[in-house]
Order: structure tokens, then C-alpha cells, then sequence
């Protein structure tokens, strides 16, 4: 598979040609964004996704295209975990529904650039010591494990993030509409909506650690890897406001999410003793996830009780206001 730079360049001419126009359609007035609008710009994404891999299989051919398939249904499915902070983050700071879409817009635009970095590094170091595939590995077995066995909601306020930028930043407790910075006092604050767009960039932080080598599980062509992010990413947006009202109803898809980690960790750490064909890892990266979300809808028709019922809870729980800097 040969990737010229005037393919990188095309791409990426592409993806903020896509930014222009979500900027245009959707910061040209703030507005809550409705689930039909979500839903719409959800199908385009996706759309977008599936006719670029109809692309990598008429220039490249089928073994690339299911590379590119399997690394965007693996990002896909682990951004849904990203969803669930999402929904925290603003019940916490109760970020008025008009200005949730500018805050996700500006945090999508630097995870793109963050994953841009990391995937980067994470290719050379792949490229120059071999052994770096095994500490992939084996870092996404152990946070396989450990996601599968978290029981607590993700609690804003513990954020190590947000007590340093309470800590180093000047800010005031009240929200001056769409801005982020503004002038008090003759000098410059940080609103709270600045605090939860920063929230949001440390959790896609925290998160790539694990996509980004899961990723590399299925293919080491930085192209594919990139190219299956930034999908994903665009997309995350428009799936959140599609979501983020029934995403307490996905109460085993955390275990679907576990799986699917465990997985890539142990295809990771057999690379040297069995290859497992790109074919066999996207039928079970699909069947885990899917069984994980048809597993949650049936039970979601019945009470909820114990550790299925954590994520709803804390959802109503959430503080309605934020807390004064």
C-alpha cells in the first residue's frame, strides 16, 4: 500500500473542508441541537466513512479496506464510552443545551490534532523496536480488565484537570453565553465553559491512550490508523447529541467496550506466535459490541438494579450548577 504525501494532503484538505462546513451550519447561530439534526449529520458521517473505504478497496484492495473497516468500527465503538463523560460533564456544569455543540466542536478540532501525535509516535516507535507491540498489548488487556470491572461513575469533580485550573486560572462563575475567555475587572477570565471544553481535551487524552494502540492491533499503516480516527472522530459530535438521552440504557456495553480491548491486547501479544486474519478480529469486534448493545436494550425493558443501574444514577444525581472557582 503506497501513500504518497499529496494523499495525506488531499485528506486533510478534505477534513477541514468538513470543519468549514459544520462551522458554518452549525456556530453561524447557537442552538440546541435536535436528535433528528444529530441523527442526520450521524448517517452523513458514517456515509463519509463506508465511501472512503469503498475507496481504499478500489485503489488498494480488500485486505487494506478491511483494515480500515476493522480500525473504524474498533474507534467507533470506544468513543461511546466517551459519550457517557460527555453527558457528566455538562450535567455537572450545567452547560445550557445551545452551547454543548461549541464545546465539542473545539474539543473535536484538538483531539484531532492530539491523535494526529500520538499516532505518530506510536508509529515510529511500532516501526523502530518491536517490542513496543507487546507493552501495547499489554496495556490494553489491563485496562480491558479494569474497565470491565469499574463500577463507579466518572465524577467531574475529582478530575485532577479541574482542581490545577482552579488552581492556576483566572475564572469567574458565570456563563457569558458562547465565550470562553472574557474581561472582568480589566482583566481576562476563563468562563465555566472554557473549564469543561479542557475537560473534554483531557478526557479524549486519557482515552486515546487506549484507542490508539487498539488500532494498531489491526493495522500498521499510519494512513489507515489516522484515517479511521478522524472519522470516528468527526463523527462523535453528531452521535453524542443522538445518544447522550438513552446512553444510560447501554448498561453491558462497558463490558462490550472490556471485551474488545482484552481482544486486541491478546492479538497484540500473539503477533509473533499467530497472526489473526484482519477478517476474523472485525467479526468479533462487531459480534462483542453488538451483542453488548442488544444485551443492553433487552435489560434496559426491565428494572435496573445493583451496578447496572451506577451510570443512570449519577446521570440524576449530577450537581445542577457549577461550582464557584
Amino acid at each position: 500500500m503506497e501513500i504518497t504525501i499529496w494523499t495525506w494532503v488531499a485528506f486533510n484538505a478534505f477534513v477541514l473542508g468538513m470543519l468549514a462546513i459544520v462551522l458554518g451550519v452549525f456556530h453561524r447561530n447557537a442552538h440546541e441541537v435536535t436528535v433528528r439534526e444529530a441523527g442526520i449529520w450521524s448517517a452523513v458521517w458514517v456515509a463519509l466513512a463506508l465511501a472512503f473505504n469503498f475507496g481504499i478497496y478500489a485503489m488498494w484492495g480488500a485486505e487494506p479496506a478491511l483494515q480500515f473497516l476493522a480500525g473504524y468500527l474498533i474507534e467507533k465503538s470506544l468513543s461511546v464510552d466517551n459519550i457517557f463523560v460527555f453527558v457528566m460533564l455538562f450535567s455537572y456544569f450545567a452547560v445550557p443545551a445551545k452551547y454543548q455543540h461549541r464545546v465539542l466542536f473545539w474539543g473535536i478540532l484538538g483531539a484531532l490534532v492530539m491523535r494526529g501525535l500520538f499516532i505518530a509516535v506510536g508509529a515510529y516507535m511500532l516501526e523502530q523496536f518491536h517490542w513496543v507491540i507487546y507493552l501495547f498489548g499489554a496495556i490494553l488487556v489491563l485496562t480491558g480488565i479494569k474497565m470491565a470491572r469499574r463500577v463507579e461513575a466518572y465524577d467531574p469533580s475529582a478530575n485532577p484537570a479541574l482542581a490545577l485550573a482552579r488552581r492556576l486560572l483566572p475564572l469567574t462563575d458565570r456563563y457569558h453565553g458562547p465565550r470562553f475567555w472574557v474581561k472582568e475587572g480589566g482583566k481576562w477570565v476563563a468562563t465555566p465553559l472554557f473549564l469543561v471544553l479542557l475537560l473534554v481535551e483531557v478526557t479524549d487524552l486519557v482515552f486515546a491512550i487506549d484507542s490508539i494502540p487498539a488500532i494498531f492491533a489491526v493495522t500498521k499503516e499510519p494512513f489507515l490508523v489516522y484515517t479511521a480516527n478522524v472519522f470516528a472522530i468527526l463523527g462523535l459530535r453528531s452521535m453524542y447529541f443522538l445518544l447522550a438521552g438513552i446512553v444510560h440504557r447501554f448498561v453491558y456495553l462497558n463490558y462490550g467496550l472490556a471485551a474488545v480491548l482484552v481482544f486486541v491486547g491478546v492479538k497484540m501479544l500473539l503477533v509473533d506466535v499467530f497472526k489473526i486474519p484482519v477478517s476474523v478480529s472485525l467479526a468479533v469486534v462487531a459480534g462483542l459490541i453488538g451483542g453488548a448493545i442488544i444485551l443492553s436494550l433487552r435489560r434496559s425493558g426491565r428494572p435496573l438494579d445493583g451496578a447496572d443501574a451506577v451510570g443512570l444514577s449519577a446521570k440524576a444525581d449530577a450537581p445542577g450548577t457549577t461550582a464557584s472557582p
